[in-house]
């Protein structure tokens, strides 16, 4: 019993250690410090040698380097940042129909077999005869409809940081972004590998061009502990077979 009323305790300090941190305040920031974007820009990044022509001054407005007027200026190594454009509007609908029917009868008897049916009429009931021993009817239909109505619609941007370059040099970025309104915290998360080639001149990148791209939008908050059910009741949904 000593066991039960431990582990007991144990959970339901678990389970509340998520709602302690916007108990009678709002729920607090994510410390940015802890983030991989801010270990990517505090690490040093690989040197990109640039080739400069003899003779010409660092001055001049068409050098390579990426700080001059026609530079580029788009994200190629670990610590840059980037722009991620999400724009979300898709829409699908399915349906679908069956149906099925399905019809049989058998029919069986005996009305000779050396004079044996005209004996077994003579000692069935009245209205029976052999000359039908078994009669089966059957009959089956099913039909089925469905159909499947989805509609998505999402805008957002947010500043993703690389956080590493693959060998083969592709860009895994991560970015967040957290917006506190009142009591309630709303958090955008994305992630995935890009190719430089496909960020555009104003360093933008959209989200049809991320591989793997993992994008979450949600939040945290008074609302949002409301709207979800108990723990206790998201066991027993698991739990019971009815």
């Amino acid at each position: 019993m000593k066991r039960f009323l431990l582990l007991s305790t144990l959970l339901f300090l678990v389970a509340a250690c998520g709602r302690t941190d916007h108990l009678g305040k709002p729920p607090s920031f994510t410390p940015p410090l802890e983030s991989r974007e801010h270990a990517a820009m505090v690490t040093s990044a690989l040197p990109i040698q640039i080739i400069e022509e003899r003779g010409v001054d660092r001055a001049s407005l068409w050098s390579g380097t990426r700080q001059s007027l026609l530079g580029d200026r788009r994200a190629v190594q670990r610590g840059d940042i980037l722009t991620v454009v999400i724009e979300i509007d898709e829409k699908a609908e399915i349906s679908n129909a069956t149906d099925r029917s399905r019809s049989g009868s058998e029919a069986m008897g005996m009305p000779g077999l050396f004079g044996l049916p005209q004996r077994l009429d003579n000692v069935l009931p009245e209205g029976a005869s052999s000359a039908e021993l078994v009669g089966v009817n059957s009959n089956s239909s099913s039909s089925g409809d469905g159909s499947v109505k989805r509609k998505e619609k999402l805008t957002l941007r947010v500043a993703a940081t690389v956080v590493d370059v693959l060998p083969n040099g592709v860009l895994s970025i991560s970015g967040s972004q957290e917006l506190r309104v009142n009591f309630e915290l709303r958090e955008l998360l994305v992630t995935g590998y890009v190719r430089p080639a496909d960020i555009s001149r104003q360093n933008e990148i959209t989200y049809d061009k991320i591989a793997s791209a993992r994008v979450s939008y949600g939040g945290r908050g008074q609302i949002t502990d409301v709207q979800q059910p108990r723990y206790g009741q998201q066991v027993l949904d698991v739990l019971l077979p009815f």
